[in-house]
Parts: C-alpha cells; structure tokens; sequence
C-alpha cells in the first residue's frame, strides 16, 4: 500500500534529481531507495520516471502520485499547524536579519505564504548593516537571521537551507570570455564590483581569493543587485552573485556569466536561531517554507 515514506521519497526525487542525493535526503541508499520504487511501480504497472536521465523525467504515471505527494505532505502540514496552534497559541513574533543583499526575492515570498497560515504571528525585516548578524539573536533584535555561514555558537541553532551557484559576471565582449573558466588570479587584474560587506562573508573572498594570497585589482561597491549589473555593462568592472538573483538578466543577455574555479563556486544559506526559538512550530514552518519556496522559484537550488 501506498505510506507516507513513499510520497516522501518522490517529493525527494522531485527536489534533488537523482536517486543518489534523495537517498540521502529520506536516509536511505540509493539501492534501497530504486528498490522501494521498483515496488511501487510493481503495486500500480507503470513506470515512474525514465532511468538514466539527468536530473530524472517523469512518466505520466510518476506526475500524478508526485500531484498526490505534495498534496498529501501539505494536508499533513496544515493539520500539523493546527495541532500546535492547539498546544501552544496562534501568536508570535518573528523578525528576520539577512545579511545578503539578494535574498528578498523569496524572502518576501515565503513571508506571504506564512500569513496566511499564522495570521497573528508579527513579522518584520530588521533593516541596516549588522556587523554581527547572528549577535542580534543574543541581544533579542531578532528572532531568526540568514547567514552564509554556519559558525558554532553558543545557544544558536543553525537551519540549513538551500546551496547555489555563484558565476562571474562580465561585459559581454570582456576578453576573459575566452577562457573556460575563471581563477583567483584573474580577479588579481579586474575592478571587482561587490555589495558593502566585509570580505569574512563573502564566498568569494572565502573559498577562492583568500586561499590564494588574491586581491583583485580595485574595489567597488553598491547596494543595489541592478547597479552591479549596469556597472558590469558599461565594463566597468567584474562581479560574483548568486545565479538565482541575476537569472532574468542573464536570460536577456544583459551581462555574460562564467564559472568560477574549474569546480564552479557553490554558496550556501543558512537559518539561524536561538534553540528556545527553534522549537516554536511557526518558526519551523517558516524554514521549511523558505526551502520550498526558493526551490521552486529558482534554477540550480539544491537543498541541504
């Protein structure tokens, strides 16, 4: 008979692309994860998805159980919800730090969809430039903070959420076009145009120019996504944003994108939250729906 397990692993496919990485997702190995499918496609004489395709397609067959899946998982979720509005009260306060520039394209998102479902939990953005993000959690200014690095700290919990990918951004006719790839040195000749924080968190500087002893040539910075983009046009310099923040430009051609180091440089986002915080039901909610909805409104986001 169809479980909760099984919709959880197609929900997992769906989310990851291959059996290998939503094995790890529902803590099972690839083989026992193709096994339980298998099983599945015996009980209903259909096909799920086509092997050996990357990332998986699904048969007609594999869509409707993955409709009935996510169905089924949010039903669960609200009835979830309500059940903990019983235990503990509908009220609350959650106000949000995020330390990238970027992320209100599905922050804003994600904090529409949990009014709907806790409509007297008290949301707010606690704006302007924190030097210790996570410190505002300490000092009771805030109540879950968005970090890009998830650094042990005493009574902070941390939420993983989601990884990416993070090119460089060139002028269209920028001669470093030609090449496959870019590396630190690279960066050591060109104005590198960046949003006003300090190097320690930016991934940049973290995993490719300070390994390398790099320091690019000149500094540049601007608060606002658009104005990177029109300095990078007008080949006044060189950047690294998230893809997700910069995919409708770079669907027109309004920049150039190349990867980063051989590997491509690869980001990550975090939640983090004092542990008494963490147990609040509409907080976890919160994270969960921050996960799903960046999932499903950008290309190349992986879970974590």
């Amino acid at each position: 008979m169809l479980e909760i397990r099984h919709l959880d692993s197609l929900i997992a496919l769906a989310e990851t692309g291959n059996l290998t990485r939503a094995g790890e997702k529902v803590s099972l190995s690839q083989s026992a994860l193709s096994h339980q499918m298998r099983g599945l496609e015996e009980q209903y004489g259909f096909e799920l998805f086509e092997r050996k395709t990357s990332p998986l397609r699904w048969t007609r067959a594999g869509e409707r159980l993955l409709v009935l899946a996510y169905d089924v998982k949010r039903q669960v979720r609200d009835a979830e919800r309500d059940l903990a509005r019983i235990g503990q009260g509908t009220a609350g306060t959650l106000r949000i730090a995020v330390e990238c520039h970027s992320c209100f394209d599905w922050l804003m998102p994600a904090m529409d969809l949990l009014r709907e479902g806790w409509p007297d939990v008290e949301m707010d953005i606690v704006s302007g430039f924190h030097p210790d993000p996570v410190g505002l959690l300490d000092e009771n200014r805030a109540d879950l903070v968005i970090v890009s690095a998830a650094k042990r700290r005493k009574g902070i919990e941390h939420h993983p959420l989601f990884e990416y990918d993070m090119p460089a951004l060139l002028a269209q006719d920028h001669p470093l076009l030609g090449k496959s790839y870019l590396t630190a040195k690279d960066f050591a000749l060109e104005t590198l145009i960046t949003y006003p924080i300090p190097d320690n968190r930016m991934d940049l500087f973290r995993q490719v120019l300070e390994p390398a002893g790099v320091e690019p040539k000149e500094r540049r910075t601007t608060e606002l996504t658009v104005a990177i983009l029109q300095l990078v046009k007008s080949k006044r310099g060189i950047a690294a944003l998230p893809r997700w923040a910069v995919q409708p430009y770079l669907e027109k051609d309004y920049v150039a994108e190349m990867p980063i180091t051989a590997r491509g440089l690869r980001a990550s986002l975090h939640a983090a939250t004092t542990k008494e915080g963490a147990g609040q039901a509409f907080m976890r909610e919160f994270i969960e729906t921050v996960r799903v909805t960046a999932v499903k409104q950008f290309e190349g986001i992986r879970l974590l």
